[in-house]
């Protein structure tokens, strides 16, 4: 019996996941700060809107891969965050993304683990950073969301805050002239009693697109007549 049940672990239960920030991640947050801004001229909005504790789910469109940077220096509280598996392969990068807060997860299918993770992040009080959209758009604009960070708010009852950013795509490009980077933290998001994931998915995507360029708001361009936005 005990055989069986080991055998059911998951492998990454046996690494340790941060739900705070830890020595080396501070270290590491400071130095990107230093060397970001050598890229990156950031201007940020709306910070009034992102609570300074509690558990909430910082929900942001996703061009690029530098995307999380921003996003993170943006804001006072650590993000916690999901990361492709592939990442943590490699053994000093494994060490490193754990201690920045990001944790693991598979992308073919539905990753129980990961979203469970994601649960334990928010039932902590911690801030836990989404990309709604799941890739990358590559500049196409925003694709189809899925249903996961809807589905996560309504069964933690937890706010959500779209942050919209715009910039990432043009860093290095044109150094030693920065790339210009706009963080815009909109009015958070509560779920309603009765709401379905689609409703609160499409209520997010819809407010996200609405503090985007128009050639990047993608699919959520249009809000359907009677849609109810907020």
């Amino acid at each position: 019996m005990e055989l069986t049940a080991n055998a059911n672990l998951d492998p990454r239960d046996q690494k340790r996941f941060y739900f705070h920030a830890t020595p080396l991640r501070k270290g590491l947050v400071a130095a990107m700060r230093v060397f970001f801004s050598l890229f990156m001229d950031r201007h940020v909005s709306g910070l009034e809107n992102f609570p300074l504790d509690g558990p909430v789910i910082v929900a942001c469109n996703h061009v690029t891969n530098f995307d999380v940077f921003p996003m993170q220096l943006s804001l006072p509280r650590p993000i916690f965050y999901m990361g492709k598996a592939d990442l943590f392969r490699n053994p000093v990068m494994d060490v490193v993304i754990r201690n920045l807060g990001a944790f693991p997860v598979e992308r073919d299918g539905k990753d129980v683990w990961a979203y469970n993770h994601a649960l334990k992040v928010l039932a902590r009080g911690q801030t836990l950073g989404m990309f709604p959209e799941g890739t990358r758009s590559r500049g196409r604009g925003l694709g189809v969301a899925k249903t996961g960070v809807a589905r996560m708010a309504l069964e933690t009852n937890t706010p959500i805050v779209p942050m919209a950013i715009t910039g990432t795509d043009k860093f290095f490009r044109g150094f030693p002239r920065r790339a210009l980077v706009t963080v815009i933290l909109l009015p958070p998001i509560l779920p309603k009693p009765g709401e379905t994931a689609l409703a609160l998915t499409d209520r997010l995507m819809f407010t996200l697109a609405s503090a985007l360029p128009p050639h990047m708001r993608g699919v959520y361009a249009e809000m359907p007549k009677g849609f109810g936005g907020k």
